[in-house]
């Protein structure tokens, strides 16, 4: 079920949240928890029934394990259980995510003619599987206390992040679940969580899928090694980069948004990363949950900063490498980790080499801004070639076709007029990317996620923000009802296959 349609938007949304409210105002609230993951077990079950044991499977093992990690904080012997649960996890994640890539790859370099098992990818597994290492972790190091078995199938289930996220902890999300407030209804809750809710769906069903026009046969014509210009294989790659921005951007408010409406505050996970004067920055804005779990759980643990700067690269570009893995099972998924992984090794030594000259890095002018940002932009645009490119020949294609520079100059009036809905489309949504608050900034006077706004970055300007009064409802009301008319042609979220 996916949050961009008639049956979950008319149907499953009103009876989940009704339900909640209703047992909650009537003092069972463990009964209301109950609903919400009975619920959100047929959330996950539309897509495929059959896989609901798999997941159960997986939740009773680390719940089990995590019990155990609680008792054994920080100890030999917990240290162990934590070792066999995180790789648990992983051969799980392994199996269902990287067989078939692992036997094409062993087929083509040692001739075993091994066939496909063609195993089909259950819903949201690298969200769910990532979401209880961090728990067991998180148990391992005395950060846990509620070890409820409902209340963990909450923690792993709570459908607003089950398709892509945000990766939560269980320490920032269950206590709030404790909150006698929140089984009441507070209209607060309602139209903050539903304003955020309908900016997302118009992003991802307006914006996103309307920009999807103009990248998607680019890159199906790359595949096929038809002929691109130089003009047609920039637009549809920075089609693309707005398509993924407002895609992600627009599932990351919608996530936020649901859980508001229950009282519930995710961690921000997307604050305009296309903003960026660097790659550092840009991967503190961008899928940040997802940043700071590998930071946290795999930079770290390999030595970090802490061996020395080569030590450090080494360590970065690993964890990148990964990180593109965790992707996609594909050599261009780990090509666009291992880009990532070099931009922020190098973006490192240039910081590195700037204080050693002494300069103050947060010191710029606004022409070095407006350069490091573009710089940025381009950076991240060359990545993505990578990773929608659906083989390695199709994305260097598009790459050689984009670099034929002499022929974006070589442009007529009738090239420009027949381009021209692209064009205003593309200015249009970089303009957006560059210039307007974020939908966090918008809504922050109300606070409906976590840490926001980040430490070292100043408040948004309040005339820019969101209050209930009628020019907003009218505003969000005419943006709903075109977002709902846009639901004829329902596309699943880009991260959604991840």
């Amino acid at each position: 079920m996916l949050f961009n349609s008639y049956v979950f938007i008319f149907a499953f949304l009103p009876l989940i949240w009704a339900g909640f409210i209703v047992l909650g105002r009537c003092g069972h609230r463990r009964a209301a928890i109950g609903w919400v993951v009975l619920m959100s077990f047929a959330f996950y079950g539309w897509w495929n029934p059959k896989y609901l044991w798999l997941v159960s499977g997986s939740m009773a093992f680390n719940y089990l394990v995590g019990v155990h990690l609680g008792r054994n904080a920080r100890t030999p012997r917990g240290k162990t259980f934590l070792t066999l649960g995180v790789a648990a996890n992983l051969v799980l994640l392994g199996y269902y995510k990287y067989t078939d890539f692992l036997i094409t790859n062993l087929d083509a370099l040692g001739g075993f003619a091994l066939p496909l098992q063609h195993v089909i990818l259950p819903l949201g597994i690298s969200f769910v599987t990532f979401t209880q290492i961090a728990y067991l972790v998180d148990a391992y190091r005395g950060e846990t206390h509620e070890y409820n078995p409902l209340d963990y199938a909450l923690f792993v289930l709570f459908f607003p992040h089950l398709i892509a996220g945000p990766i939560i902890h269980h320490k920032d999300v269950i206590p709030q679940f404790g909150h006698k407030d929140l089984f009441r209804f507070n209209p607060e809750f309602i139209s903050v969580g539903f304003s955020l809710f309908v900016i997302g769906l118009f992003k991802k069903t307006v914006l996103a899928d309307g920009i999807a026009n103009f990248s998607s046969p680019v890159f199906a014509l790359a595949k096929t090694g038809g002929d691109l210009g130089a003009w047609t294989a920039w637009g549809g790659v920075v089609a693309y980069a707005l398509q993924i921005y407002f895609d992600f951007s627009g599932y990351s408010d919608m996530a936020i948004g649901l859980a508001k409406m229950f009282g519930v505050r995710f961690p921000v996970n997307f604050n305009s990363p296309y903003q960026s004067w660097n790659i550092i920055e840009f991967w503190r804005r961008w899928h940040m949950t997802l940043s700071r779990f590998l930071r946290d759980y795999l930079y770290i643990p390999l030595g970090g900063n802490r061996h020395g700067p080569a030590r450090r690269y080494v360590n970065l570009f690993l964890t990148m490498l990964l990180g593109g893995l965790w992707h996609g099972a594909g050599w261009t998924f780990i090509i666009w980790g291992g880009l990532h992984g070099a931009y922020l090794a190098i973006n490192h030594a240039w910081h590195g080499w700037r204080r050693a000259c002494g300069h103050d890095l947060a010191r710029s002018t606004v022409a070095g801004k407006i350069f490091a940002t573009a710089l940025t932009f381009l950076a991240v645009l060359f990545a993505w070639v990578f990773f929608r490119a659906e083989t390695l020949s199709a994305a260097l294609h598009l790459l050689k076709s984009m670099s034929h520079l002499s022929a974006l100059l070589a442009v007529h009036a009738a090239g420009i007029k027949s381009a021209a809905r692209q064009i205003l489309w593309t200015v249009s949504l970089l303009a957006v990317v560059w210039c307007l608050p974020n939908s966090q900034q918008l809504m922050a006077r109300f606070a409906p996620a976590l840490d926001f706004p980040p430490a070292g970055e100043l408040p948004p300007a309040r005339r820019w923000q969101w209050r209930p009064g009628a020019v907003w409802a009218g505003v969000l009301a005419g943006a709903f009802l075109v977002a709902v008319l846009h639901l004829c042609q329902v596309t699943e979220f880009l991260y959604f296959q991840f």
